[in-house]
């Protein structure tokens, strides 16, 4: 079905928190709302790949838990990163074997990091795989993915909620985050302390996006699962799927919405 409002939606980057995401996808699907277009970084240009190439939310759950996506690392010959990505798009090629923005059934943005200029860049036609490993290239963790002459890694450095692919193109933008912070946290060593700190910063760009949607999404506790967590993944996705369902019947405006956009023309 093709809504006749342009609902956009931006998925924030989070690990394997951006299971969260699909449960969110899942619960304004189930009231009507459909997006149009969406943009996503790291975790959530993944989902929204798989989810715009026209797997329903469960699939994609079940899919990453059986395929174990951390396990497709492999060690780095390299002093720019401790693992390689290109298993990881041996992965994706069998999921989205097209390997073509224009092949999916909606729309995708997907924002990474030109780690040279300190500039975002956007991709959404040509190659899609080659994009989607940059945005999900974590600095220090992974080698940078080159494409053409661009040196890129994870976009959630500079943009972890990329509502601007939507902005202008979309009569309402949602914009979900996955990467809550607690409110407090133990120390207890670097790593806790690295952490943390990354987290604060995706948070405030992340935070400085919020009045560029019509309406933003946060699922509470999603900060207690580690980023690699990937056991997890049903309780993630539930997490999502509970809140969204609960916000959308304590919100009239979201409930109007997905009324007007229940009026669905055949594609």
């Amino acid at each position: 079905m093709k809504s006749k409002l342009k609902i956009g939606i931006a998925l924030s980057g989070g690990g394997v928190r951006g299971v969260s995401h699909l449960g969110v996808l899942k619960a304004l699907n189930e009231v009507g709302i459909f997006p149009t277009k969406v943009s996503g970084t790291s975790a959530g240009a993944i989902a929204g790949a798989m989810y715009c190439n026209g797997y329903q939310p469960e699939e994609v759950v079940k899919i990453i838990v059986e395929t174990n996506y951390f396990r497709f690392m492999r060690p780095a010959v390299s002093l720019k990163g401790i693992f390689r990505m290109q298993s990881v798009g041996d992965l994706f090629r069998l999921y989205l074997p097209h390997d073509d923005f224009a092949k999916l059934k909606i729309p995708l943005s997907v924002a990474t990091t030109n780690i040279k200029k300190g500039k975002i860049v956007y991709f959404d036609e040509g190659e899609l795989i080659k994009p989607l490993m940059a945005s999900s290239c974590i600095p220090g963790m992974f080698e940078p993915i080159m494409i053409g002459k661009k040196y890129l890694v994870d976009g959630g450095v500079l943009n972890n909620m990329p509502v601007e692919p939507l902005d202008g193109i979309c009569d309402y933008v949602i914009g979900v985050n996955c990467n809550q912070l607690p409110s407090e946290s133990n120390i207890r060593n670097m790593k806790n302390l690295i952490e943390r700190s990354v987290i604060m910063s995706m948070n405030y760009n992340v935070y400085s996006r919020k009045s560029k949607c019509d309406y933003f999404l946060e699922p509470p506790g999603l900060g207690k699962y580690g980023v690699f967590d990937i056991k997890k993944a049903p309780e993630l996705f539930q997490a999502g799927y509970d809140y969204t369902l609960k916000l959308i019947e304590q919100n009239p405006a979201i409930l109007e919405l997905a009324k007007r956009n229940k009026k669905q023309l055949p594609i």
